[in-house]
């Protein structure tokens, strides 16, 4: 009796024990291994099935069986959730599903600067987040969708201030521009628009004005030379005759030299037909060019002209004729390099 309750006894801590290598074999055991960012995405619709693959394909999984048991057991195939998830090395199957489970994922640092127009900024979007481009540019295009928001479809890329956000991969379009929105809210600082009423212009104006100057010089320290110069015309009832507000109009940045021709352009952003500010900002304007423009430079100038030693400088004069013998001698440089467009 003692010899069967001793096999008995034996019996149960081997089978305990192999339920319990089995338990740590399937749940506990490190199955990850990892060498890179361990970065996976999990998109709308894709199934139990493609999550897997995706983990395989990248190499990160090392028993996938055992990986699928445990999955099973905690039902992770009924609730699949999209996101940017960072799989780290030597994670147990336990840690692994309970993180996909439970939609904890990894934010993206969304970052934007020197964007031109909408269609390079919809690019951007749908380069770092699951973000349609066609989808974004519809809404952007609707006035009644950015109405609520305070622009127009001229305008609205202004409500995008360059910096860099944490946004979640899988954000949906709406939230996104409900994002967005808050931030160009909290940008718009007291401080900033008090500034703009100083100048008595609204912060529409001031983004326009400042995408004209970013695109007039890349020196820093002309920036609020520049914006001085627009704001001067503005006050006096001048045509701004901006030359970014042309190429604009045209389409084409890749213009050096613009001609009469160009000036003759129909379009509300041609400035050297029109009084008064273009419809909207001409590129999206990057913070240090904005506040750059909020604290313009008060001075006489009207003109500026570029040096004719392409250096990106300009000339600024207080009269047209000091200003066109500048523009003589530029357009001469202009010659010498036949840069005739």
């Amino acid at each position: 009796m003692k010899k069967i309750i001793k096999v008995g006894c034996l019996f149960v801590i081997i089978i305990s024990f192999l339920a319990g290598f089995g338990c740590y074999w399937f749940v506990w055991h490190p199955n990850t291994t990892v060498k890179d960012d361990g970065i996976i995405y999990i998109r709308q619709g894709d199934s139990f099935d493609v999550v897997v693959q995706t983990l395989l394909s990248k190499g990160y999984v090392i028993n996938e069986y055992t990986l699928r048991k445990v999955a099973n057991l905690k039902r992770y195939p009924q609730h699949i959730k999209t996101g940017r998830y960072r799989i780290t090395d030597s994670m147990n199957n336990n840690q692994l599903i309970n993180l996909l489970r439970s939609g904890k994922q990894e934010a993206v640092r969304l970052t934007f600067n020197n964007i031109r127009t909408l269609e390079d900024f919809a690019g951007t979007l749908s380069h770092q987040l699951a973000i349609d481009s066609a989808e974004f540019l519809t809404f952007a295009r609707d006035s009644a969708s950015v109405a609520p928001y305070g622009f127009t479809t001229d305008n609205f890329i202004g409500m995008f201030i360059p910096n860099t956000y944490q946004i979640y991969w899988n954000t949906t379009l709406p939230d996104f521009i409900k994002r967005m929105y808050r931030e160009y809210r909290a940008f718009w600082t007291p401080e900033r628009l008090a500034k703009t009423e100083q100048a008595r212009l609204s912060p529409h104006d001031v983004l326009t004005i400042a995408s004209i100057v970013e695109e007039e010089t890349n020196i820093p320290q002309e920036y609020p030379v520049i914006a001085g110069v627009y704001v001067n015309r503005l006050r006096k009832g001048w045509r701004l005759e901006a030359c970014p507000t042309l190429k604009f109009a045209l389409g084409d940045f890749s213009l050096q030299r613009i001609l009469e021709k160009h000036k003759y352009v129909d379009s509300p952003y041609n400035t050297y037909r029109n009084m008064g500010l273009p419809p909207g900002p001409v590129r999206m304007p990057s913070i240090q060019v904005i506040d750059a423009t909020l604290d313009y430079t008060r001075h006489q100038y009207m003109f500026f002209c570029a040096k004719s030693d392409f250096s990106g400088r300009h000339h600024f004069s207080r009269t047209l004729h000091e200003h066109n013998n500048y523009a003589a001698v530029y357009h001469q440089a202009l010659n010498r390099k036949k840069i005739y467009r």
